[in-house]
């Protein structure tokens, strides 16, 4: 079992954000079977545990050790129950850092994914000193939509982003002023 107590973490009033390790393959193998985060964000084809790691190592825990940040397991505070994830992530295309989460469907609906959002932006302002972050979703998406405007992120251009065949709306917020 890795180390966990060292990993960076991020706490809200009813939520504790802390790094994936390996350890969370299980949560991720969820998310990425889920059937709103297959229609909404995509297909990862991965089906089992090993893969779930497999696909960890060269993704998630990758942006870690490349760029220091990443996506944060999100859990209920005192019951260290997981919920999903939200975090930042790198995109080639993109400039920024792009803020992306994901639920299990039993935590939806019950705005744990805006106030993980909220922390993790907060954080990139305050502690990271990053100058702007963006978010993709689909035009269809209407719950991201409303969680990213929310969030203060406006709608600006439609893009396609590489082996895709669906356009995105990029979303961005500035976290500095006159950003």
């Amino acid at each position: 079992m890795n180390n966990q107590a060292a990993l960076p973490q991020l706490e809200t009033e009813r939520l504790q954000l802390r790094w994936l390790t390996e350890d969370d393959a299980d949560l991720m193998l969820a998310i990425w079977n889920d059937p709103a985060f297959i229609h909404f964000v995509g297909d990862r084809g991965v089906r089992t545990l090993d893969e779930a790691r497999d696909a960890m190592q060269g993704g998630v825990l990758k942006l870690y050790r490349d760029f220091g940040y990443g996506p944060y397991r999100v859990a209920q505070k005192g019951t260290d129950v997981a919920m999903g994830i939200c975090g930042l992530f790198k995109r080639d295309i993109l400039e920024y850092p792009d803020i992306g989460y994901g639920l299990l469907p039993a935590f939806c609906g019950s705005g744990f994914a805006f106030e993980a959002a909220q922390a993790v932006v907060r954080h990139a302002r305050d502690h990271m000193k990053l100058a702007k972050l963006c978010a993709i979703v689909t035009a269809e998406h209407s719950r991201s939509i409303h969680l990213l405007e929310k969030l203060g992120m406006v709608a600006g251009e439609s893009i396609r982003m590489p082996d895709d065949d669906e356009d995105v709306v990029l979303y961005a917020i500035g976290l500095r002023d006159g950003e």
